[in-house]
């Protein structure tokens, strides 16, 4: 079966990749390279013995993605991660991440949509949640306003497959992901920020190496038991294996609504103060940082509730926070040297 992967080069695109040709799909990747690099290719054969079919593409353009369709009539199903996801970046520059993350979605959905039938995986995100009331997030927790332009993008963008889901031959689960983290342990691919990191753990190893000065943390009086911004950090890899499943569950016609939902994440929250110190105590250096103001958009704490992923897609998380930090490190190492 030929699966399409849509920002396929990037962070967790990759890893998918890697784990759909450990699958034995036949796997075509399309990215734009805005935030990634061809070397990912290497990376996911080293780890395969096999290339995916890549295109370089925009999905922006749509003619261009018109084009690739046409050429493309045989897939089997899409796993949609093409889109910018920094939340600070969103607040500066709204109208590039509602016409990067929406008209992109929309230009897919448009081909889909004339298939008779079509399996969609939708990257989307726990800031669809906004600042939830309770935790753990369940799946049913309403939806708040959007706390930043990236966090609107993925509530439009769930918004968008739903409706056409109802009125097409469509079938979508929407995986909402907490915060990815990691590097696969072969050290082949991981987290490649271009420029300076919009996410913390990239930021905490580039410290680490010396790159960085020091690392800002964005606030330290949150209610939260040490003053910080507690989020739910889950493996890179745990994360690609779920989209697997999701995948399976569509092409196996498992799912029992056109449109799923599934919170990915690992039920446990941590504070950056204690991603900090789980970091020192993984790599053996102390970490420079220091407190500054709250980041606009940012929200208190985010953890998910699992149970749902866990017994109906009978996926869990396997790995612990100190395995994913001391991931994330030995690949900073690698491609430092």
């Amino acid at each position: 079966m030929k699966i399409l992967v849509t920002g396929g080069l990037g962070f967790i695109g990759s890893h998918t990749v890697v784990e759909l040709q450990n699958e034995g799909y036949e796997v075509i990747v399309v990215d734009n390279l805005s935030n990634t690099s061809l070397s990912v290719l290497d990376g996911i054969h080293n780890i395969t013995g096999k290339v995916p079919a890549f295109e370089k593409l925009d999905l922006r353009e749509k003619e261009k993605v018109q084009d690739f369709f046409k050429r493309h009539h045989d897939i089997s199903g899409v796993i949609h991660f093409a889109a910018s996801k920094a939340v600070g970046e969103s607040v500066e520059n709204p109208l590039l991440y509602y016409e990067n993350n929406i008209n992109a979605l929309v230009y897919v959905l448009q081909e889909l949509q004339q298939k008779p039938e079509a399996n969609f995986i939708f990257s989307s995100s726990c800031t669809v949640y906004g600042q939830a009331e309770t935790m753990p997030i369940t799946e049913n927790a309403s939806i708040q306003t959007a706390m930043s332009p990236y966090g609107n993008t993925k509530q439009i963008g769930e918004e968008i497959i739903t409706d056409t889901a109802k009125v097409t031959n469509i079938n979508a689960i929407l995986l909402r992901y907490f915060n990815p983290i990691g590097a696969h342990p072969s050290t082949e691919i991981g987290e490649l920020p271009i420029g300076v990191p919009q996410n913390l753990v990239p930021f905490i190893t580039q410290t680490g190496f010396g790159l960085r000065k020091e690392l800002s943390v964005y606030g330290d009086d949150y209610p939260t038991p040490d003053g910080t911004a507690v989020r739910d950090y889950i493996h890179v890899v745990d994360l690609a294996k779920a989209h697997v499943i999701a995948l399976q569950r569509l092409l196996n016609k498992k799912n029992t609504e056109k449109v799923e939902t599934f919170n990915l994440g690992t039920g446990t929250g941590s504070s950056v103060l204690e991603v900090i110190h789980t970091f020192e105590k993984v790599s053996g250096k102390k970490l420079p940082y220091k407190i500054v103001g709250r980041r606009e958009g940012d929200i208190t704490s985010a953890y998910a509730n699992t149970d749902k992923a866990n017994t109906v897609l009978g996926w869990k998380a396997q790995s612990t926070l100190e395995e994913a930090m001391a991931s994330a490190w030995k690949w900073e190492q690698k491609i430092r040297s």
